[in-house]
């Protein structure tokens, strides 16, 4: 741990690990014209279409954790530059689905590409990607994301768990 980390609470910790990320990310997918939160978008839509989904931004929205409205705001942006198109739901006039256009798949390629290796380069310290512990790291972020928060302190946790 680095000497700025001792003593650091986990909060802490995790806000500047998010942070190193956030702008690592953005540095390495700025030469691809992407932000960070453009690409959380791209990636996810791209991971999505690989899956056999055609989501709406609603559903993107949810999948990212980004609001709605800034989905819908990043998603036009995208489509100006080209990447992704949006169209209206056939089966619901209110909802937008998403879609990679041809051009906006092969940036992705390259964004995932890119972003795997800083991946690696931040698992690197746990034994790499595939290693014991960067899956046990993942389990625990995973768990951490699942845990319920209440901004305002109105669940009472202890009695939740009897």
């Amino acid at each position: 741990m680095s000497n700025g980390s001792q003593g650091a609470t986990p909060g802490f910790l995790v806000w500047r690990l998010s942070m190193k990320w956030r702008v690592a990310v953005d540095r390495a997918v700025a030469p691809l014209g992407l932000t960070h939160a453009q690409y959380s978008l791209v990636a996810s839509l791209y991971g999505m279409h690989r899956s056999g989904l055609r989501p709406s931004q609603r559903r993107l929205a949810d999948h990212t954790g980004l609001e709605a409205l800034y989905v819908s705001k990043l998603a036009r942006g995208l489509e100006s530059a080209g990447l992704l198109e949006r169209i209206r739901d056939p089966d619901d006039p209110r909802a937008v689905q998403l879609t990679l256009t041809a051009r906006g798949r092969e940036v992705t390629e390259q964004a995932i590409d890119v972003v795997q290796g800083l991946l690696r380069q931040l698992l690197a310290p746990l034994g790499g990607l595939d290693s014991p512990r960067a899956r046990e790291f993942t389990r625990d972020l995973g768990a951490l994301l699942d845990a319920p928060l209440d901004p305002f302190g109105t669940t009472d946790h202890e009695t939740e768990q009897s």
